[in-house]
């Protein structure tokens, strides 16, 4: 399938291969001579940059752990990032380290984590008695010490790899098989209670063993780290905070002065306690904190306010009880090195982390919302969307359907429904709502002092209806054979100060347990195989998509608006998702207003309009809630749809890959990106649009270094026959693209060999 196949733009090449080379051998003598001209001191100690690019190649980059003897220490290294933690006379990091760049991260040593039990707080393992804080020195190490309170480190030992939790895995939706749990390394480090006051052993009785559990990843330079606690003795604890991260890193600013925007660490830190928010650096803010080292007294900033403590706590709590001969698990963080300054490298690296620890997130089906919940409406556009290539109805918000009926006739109906939708190779799914709407009884909202409520009111994930609503979900899921669950609201990181819910007992447990509740249920719901539409940051406990980011209200503009404003949500979106990750919304009936001039139907009369929609959503790779009562009203409209399905799903592997942002839409001038993927067949496909009422010519370099694509590339236009053109010494290729008025051009790049 070849949308705009009438379409043959000219294509010319401006690399000059002999200029190119010229340029390497100049470069390569001017190296050379540098090297030779510095001291081999100089010389050895800068750090070779792994080969090849891990973003290109990562499969030589293989997670280690070994143990020096001479020096008692135990490293975590894949080529990537190297940790290395002292073991004696305490366990505590003393090397975190970029090996792309060779920056130490690390600028003193601490504490491995801190744990408040019973009320009172304690480091586990860490080494004091460093002489400055500004850096750490390896002729220091010797001459640290223990600190006598601190949990003490026992044993170390090498784990297999395991699932945090179980992934039915839809192969039909994903473009490639990816594997899980991923490969690489992970040891578990066993700490025992200090000992009482005044004695060396044995270990202070009624405190639990702590666990530190460390991961690292074959073919990225990412870590995982978690705590365990287990109860060995007879009596209940109260596990009132959880640090499981602290590190004191290297700042990477100074300022004397009051400073209003400090600069970020090259490092980015997730956690799976992240919600209220649908971008990564939005929802985490809740357990990643950079702040103040209090004890950092020889900083620049004369009123100790450079912010070089990071640190990963709930924001709450979780303040439980853990019973005799019980587990507790902490929650996870993810800690993944940066190598460059540059906002496309960043993103590359982070997108990579979730295709790795959250690889359900690449499955990508093709969606449409339904608006009625009549069973003569569903059975209807099961045969739509099995005609075009739709293979997931929603019966969407407004449609009627209520997963909290648990009437068995009424599930029956859409059981039926359900199980002939699998015989057309498409599943059907529900909306429900959580937040911003009460409980049955307002006793079972989150309320009492000092609570937080983010949408005014919130039914309390601690309190019976509660547990009740997500019980309800699973048996309705379960008896309809539904495979697709969109939950509005999600759980906001609420807080409830109730002391009569059944599950938490006060205001600090309540945000860990309602956390807790919904994340099982999504996990509940990954093991099931159900897809997951979250509008919030939910990917870490199975949510598959989260909204890509746009103002729902913009869909009352007039349909030209909406076109450009659309490739900009996307545009922006992709930075830090894959484009599975973010869905789209297409209201084909009015929507917050606008009448005729903002509405897509009827569709037969807005055919070019709901193309441009199509083209832009499908060219990205991103899927959409095309909300309404039909996906198509005549064969034309028919045709148009499943060819960009079609289009799609014959590309899938490449359109599913991560995108290269080329020019932001801004309505003046022509947009674009381009799709890279390395490891595949088809190496890259670009589009360009045109938002303006003629048609444009323009010279445009397509960054192709991410591609894998060296030397010359087959470059097909709009499907045309591949033509041979080489690259520029940055692997880039320089082409003169011709785009119709208000239309699109696309390109296919594969290997010319």
């Amino acid at each position: 399938m070849n949308p705009n196949e009438t379409i043959q733009p000219a294509i010319k090449v401006f690399s000059q291969m002999k200029s190119a080379l010229f340029d390497d051998l100049i470069s390569l003598a001017a190296a050379l001579t540098l090297a030779a001209a510095l001291p081999a001191s100089a010389v050895d100690a800068a750090p070779a940059p792994p080969s090849p690019d891990w973003l290109i190649n990562p499969s030589s980059f293989k997670a280690q752990v070994t143990i020096d003897p001479s020096n008692n220490q135990l490293v975590l290294d894949n080529g990537l990032v190297r940790r290395t933690l002292r073991l004696a006379p305490n366990a505590a990091t003393v090397d975190y380290l970029n090996r792309v760049t060779g920056e130490q991260l690390l600028r003193a040593v601490g504490p491995e984590a801190r744990v408040t039990l019973n009320g009172t707080t304690y480091a586990i393992g860490g080494l004091t008695g460093q002489p400055t804080l500004n850096f750490l020195k390896p002729e220091w190490l010797d001459g640290l010490h223990a600190d006598p309170a601190a949990y003490r480190f026992v044993e170390w030992k090498d784990v297999p790899m395991a699932p945090r939790l179980e992934w039915k895995k839809r192969p039909a939706w994903l473009a490639k098989d990816l594997p899980w749990p991923p490969p690489g390394k992970q040891v578990t480090l066993r700490f025992q209670a200090p000992a009482a006051a005044g004695s060396i052993a044995p270990p202070r009785p009624g405190l639990p063993e702590i666990h530190l559990h460390y991961a690292i990843y074959d073919g990225i330079p990412l870590m995982e780290k978690w705590l365990t606690f287990h109860n060995l003795s007879n009596t209940s604890v109260r596990i009132n905070k959880t640090v499981v991260e602290t590190l004191k890193i290297a700042e990477n600013e100074s300022s004397t002065e009051e400073n209003p925007r400090w600069e970020s660490p090259n490092l980015y830190v997730e956690t799976d306690y992240a919600c209220m928010n649908m971008t990564g650096k939005g929802a985490n803010q809740r357990a990643v904190h950079l702040g103040l080292d209090p004890d950092y007294h020889t900083q620049v900033n004369y009123e100790e306010k450079t912010p070089t403590l990071l640190e990963a706590a709930p924001e709450f709590g979780p303040d439980i009880d853990l019973a005799p001969n019980k587990v507790f698990t902490s929650i996870r963080t993810f800690e993944l090195m940066l190598d460059s300054s540059e906002r496309e490298r960043r993103g590359l690296a982070q997108r990579r982390m979730y295709r790795i620890i959250a690889p359900w997130t690449q499955e990508n089906p093709v969606m449409i919302h339904l608006v009625s919940s009549d069973p003569a409406a569903i059975h209807a556009i099961i045969d739509q969307a099995a005609e075009v290539g739709v293979e997931m109805i929603i019966l969407s918000f407004g449609s009627g359907l209520n997963m909290e009926n648990p009437d068995p006739k009424y599930q029956a109906t859409y059981k039926e429904l359900s199980d002939y939708a699998a015989t057309k190779g498409v599943v059907l799914g529900a909306y429900s709502l959580l937040a911003s709407r009460g409980a049955a009884t307002a006793a079972d909202n989150c309320r009492g002092p000092g609570n937080r409520v983010r949408f005014g009111v919130m039914p309390c994930l601690g309190a019976k209806w509660g547990q009740d609503y997500l019980t309800q979900l699973k048996s309705f899921i379960t008896q309809t054979s539904f495979a697709m669950l969109e939950h509005d609201g999600s759980y906001p990181g609420d807080t409830c100060a109730a002391t009569d819910h059944p599950l938490h007992h006060g205001l600090e447990d309540s945000q860990w347990v309602q956390y807790q509740a919904i994340a099982d249920f999504y996990k509940w719901c990954r093991a099931n195989g159900i897809y997951l539409n979250i509008p919030d940051w939910y990917f870490l406990n199975g949510g598959s998509k989260c909204g890509m980011n746009y103002k729902e209200t913009n869909w009352s503009l007039p349909r030209a608006d909406q076109e450009i404003i659309e490739r900009q949500n996307v545009y922006d979106g992709t930075w830090e998702k894959t484009p599975s990750m973010g869905w789209m919304m297409v209201p084909l009936t009015q929507y917050h207003g606008g009448g005729a001039a903002a509405t897509i139907e009827p569709l037969k009369d807005h055919l070019p309009h709901y193309e441009t929609r199509l083209a832009n959503l499908f060219g990205a790779g991103v899927q959409a809630c095309y909300r309404g009562p039909r996906i198509y009203d005549t064969d034309e409209t028919k045709a148009l749809v499943k060819k960009w399905i079609t289009f799609y799903k014959s590309h899938r592997e490449v359109l599913d890959a991560d995108l290269i942002h080329m020019r932001r839409p801004d309505g003046r001038d022509w947009d674009g990106f381009v799709h890279v993927n390395p490891q595949g067949k088809e190496k890259a496909l670009a589009m360009f649009y045109n938002p303006l009422n003629t048609e444009i010519t323009r010279t445009i370099r397509v960054p192709l270094h991410y591609a894998s694509l060296t030397g010359k590339s087959l470059v097909s236009v709009n499907g045309s026959t591949p033509t041979t053109l080489p690259l520029d010494r940055t692997d880039d290729l320089t082409i003169e693209v011709v785009i119709p008025a208000g239309g699109r051009t696309w390109a296919l790049f594969t290997p010319a060999d």
